[in-house]
């Protein structure tokens, strides 16, 4: 984990409006399981009620594990119920029980948003189907499939998907980062991700940042930060040049990245998050994030 350096103005128990609710815990994602339902919702309710709260966003869940999920929020008893955000996993035709389950359990979860991949094929057809499952005051969230090539003409396919997404009214979505090269989006694809956002005035949300600031995980494979891409979020809405953009993008510079964010004015944050609603991420990043609010 990258270290950077912490000292901010906010009132004890909160965090600067640009990370207001911005990291939802994508703890219960992790490919090989990870950690248990009940130390998953036992640190999230934790950080939740700690210090900088206000930091952190939804409890990312896959549908195959909303049962567990349910069964241990109903012996921890929350105070308030969980912003949930429920991934498919199992193909939309399980929303409408899972979004059920959801429903009938208001003292312990509050649907906040439908995820799901998008196939190869996405058309309108499709789009349509994905709103006519997800109710009204739940945000649809869809993730065109980035091609691992590089090949130019599959990435300008993939970008137009994601404009589809984002005109159709779904919040389009990103993958980061994970254990092989090829699972990172390049500097130049993520940039231009993010200029799709600014241009159809949808805000995106990136998944899977285990960095605060890009650098190489233990495995040697370089992932992109969390500071990096709210940086580059501030410089796209600002209507930068793109090699301003790719600049936050490669930085390495941990103490300028946090300087960058504590520049911004509370018109700019506003701004910012209208490029980039939100970012997924595991307990210890929300952990090391909150930090810099201390």
């Amino acid at each position: 984990m990258t270290t950077v350096p912490s000292g901010s103005s906010s009132a004890p128990g909160s965090v600067p409006p640009l990370f207001a609710a911005f990291v939802d815990d994508t703890s219960l994602l992790l490919a090989n399981g990870g950690a248990g339902v009940d130390a998953v919702v036992e640190g999230y309710l934790d950080a939740r009620d700690g210090d900088h709260g206000d930091l952190l966003g939804r409890l990312a869940c896959p549908v195959s594990r909303l049962s567990p999920l349910v069964t241990e929020l109903a012996r921890s008893a929350p105070a308030e119920p969980v912003d949930l955000a429920l991934v498919v996993d199992s193909g939309l035709g399980a929303v409408p029980k899972a979004l059920s389950t959801v429903f009938s359990r208001a003292t312990l979860l509050t649907p906040r948003s439908v995820e799901t991949s998008a196939p190869l094929d996405l058309d309108p057809v499709w789009l349509e189907r994905v709103a006519e499952f997800v109710p009204d005051d739940v945000v649809a969230v869809v993730e065109p499939r980035r091609p691992i090539t590089g090949d130019p003409e599959d990435v300008a396919a993939w970008l137009d998907a994601v404009r589809r997404v984002a005109e159709h009214g779904c919040e389009p979505k990103l993958r980061c980062g994970g254990p092989r090269p090829s699972d990172v989006p390049s500097v130049d694809e993520l940039r231009r991700f993010l200029a799709i956002a600014a241009e159809t005035g949808r805000a995106a949300a990136l998944v899977g940042l285990g960095r605060l600031v890009r650098s190489a995980d233990e495995a040697g494979v370089v992932q992109h930060g969390i500071l990096n891409v709210l940086v580059a979020a501030a410089r796209t809405a600002d209507g930068a040049e793109g090699d301003a953009v790719v600049a936050a993008l490669e930085s390495t510079d941990a103490a300028a990245l946090v300087a960058a964010t504590r520049e911004l004015d509370g018109a700019r944050m506003a701004a910012v998050r209208k490029v980039l609603s939100r970012c997924g991420a595991g307990q210890d990043e929300v952990t090391a994030l909150g930090a810099l609010a201390a």
